[in-house]
Formats: C-alpha cells, sequence, structure tokens
C-alpha cells in the first residue's frame, strides 16, 4: 500500500508560497494539495485558478486539486489547463456526480470524489467505476487547524471495503487533522494518501515533519 503525503499549501505561508513549494519539492512528498474554496460550499474563501497555475510552473509533483465549490462541472476543462492532475469534487455540491466525474476523466486527469463527516460512504456506491479516488474528510471543510474526528477511521475501513467489493483500484485519502499522533493509525485503516497542513507547514523542519509521517 503507498504512503503518500499530499502537504497542503491552506497552511502554507502565503506571501512565500514559491518557497512552500521549493520545500516540498526537496522532501519525500509525492503531491501537492491545492484546496479551492467558493465561500458558498464552505464559509471560507482561499484562492484559484492562478495559484494553480503558478504552483504548476514550480514543481513536477502531483497537484491535487480539491474543489469545495458549489457547481464544480463548470470548471473542470479550466483546472486541466491550469495543470491540475487529479481534481475532487464533492458528492454534496455536485447534483450530476457520475457525468461531472466522467468529465473530469475526459479531460485527461484523474476523478476524485469528496465526503463531508455526515455522508456516509454508500453515497459513492455508483460511482466507484468512475473514481480514481475517495477523500474522506475528517474534518467539516472551510479551515485548517481543525482536529481530527475520530470516527474517521471507521469511514475509511469501510470505504476500503466498498472500494474491495467494487474491484476499485481508487486511492482513499484523508484530510483534516492529520498528524504525526495519527498517521500510522490512518494507514492502517486503509488509507493511501494522507494530506497534511499545519502538521507540515507549521513545523520547525517541514521535510523532516513530512518524513515522519511516511514512517509512523
Amino acid at each position: 500500500m503507498p504512503r503518500i503525503i499530499s502537504p497542503s499549501f491552506l497552511s502554507a505561508d502565503f506571501l512565500h508560497l514559491g518557497d512552500a513549494a521549493r520545500t516540498v519539492n526537496d522532501s519525500r512528498a509525492e503531491w501537492f494539495h491545492l484546496d479551492v474554496m467558493d465561500g458558498v460550499f464552505v464559509p471560507n474563501i482561499s484562492f484559484g485558478l492562478p495559484v494553480v497555475s503558478a504552483l504548476r510552473k514550480a514543481t513536477d509533483k502531483v497537484l491535487d486539486v480539491h474543489l469545495m465549490i458549489v457547481q464544480p462541472e463548470r470548471y473542470v476543462a479550466d483546472f486541466k489547463a491550469a495543470g491540475a492532475d487529479y481534481l475532487t469534487v464533492h458528492v454534496e455540491a455536485s447534483t450530476h456526480l457520475h457525468r461531472t466525474l466522467q468529465s473530469i476523466r475526459d479531460a485527461g486527469m484523474r476523478a476524485g470524489v469528496a465526503l463531508n463527516p455526515h455522508t456516509p460512504v454508500s453515497a459513492i456506491e455508483e460511482v466507484a467505476a468512475l473514481t480514481d479516488m475517495v477523500l474522506i474528510m475528517s474534518v467539516n471543510p472551510g479551515f485548517g487547524g481543525q482536529r481530527f474526528i475520530a470516527s474517521s477511521l471507521d469511514k475509511v475501513s469501510r470505504a476500503k471495503d466498498l472500494l474491495l467489493r467494487k474491484n476499485s483500484p481508487a486511492l482513499i485519502q484523508v484530510d483534516g487533522g492529520v498528524n504525526a499522533d495519527n498517521a500510522a493509525q490512518i494507514f492502517a485503516a486503509g488509507a493511501d494518501v494522507l494530506v497534511a497542513g499545519n502538521a507540515v507547514f507549521g513545523a520547525e523542519d517541514p521535510v523532516a515533519a513530512i518524513q515522519q509521517l511516511i514512517e509512523a
């Protein structure tokens, strides 16, 4: 099972994003996690296409773009053009989820589907075949620095069971409150990719923090 770390640039110093990108490039993290928020689906506004495009120029690593926006299907082509490799949309935000996931794949990206803490794993049962990654939100989305919701561990296990039952090779990603104290448990529950914001960019040595998460 892979152990991929995807540092969340929502927790980086926005005045020095280039420095943050160089730090992650020098680490064992394989992905950049970019949270796009619209102030409607979630109560926060983060950044959009220009930042994704700029970071695409700063790295050859995977750009893991998480859309926390309403009607994400409107921007599939735009995020492809900006350089996204994975594009994740929320079950709760996409009325025609099957069509949206297909359009992401048709655009040449990998399609992710995210579940808020209150949304059951069964919500992705009918789209498992179109999903390259399932994102389990282990906090309520919108802000960094929240505490990990402990019941998310069981949810990760249930997601893993569903994907195995559907014969899906989709990765499982966990986002929210991830740190060195719980990383081992999350991986053990079945996660493949951990998103870490404050645990990386709030650390004195982000490169060492990433190493610690991988080896948890």
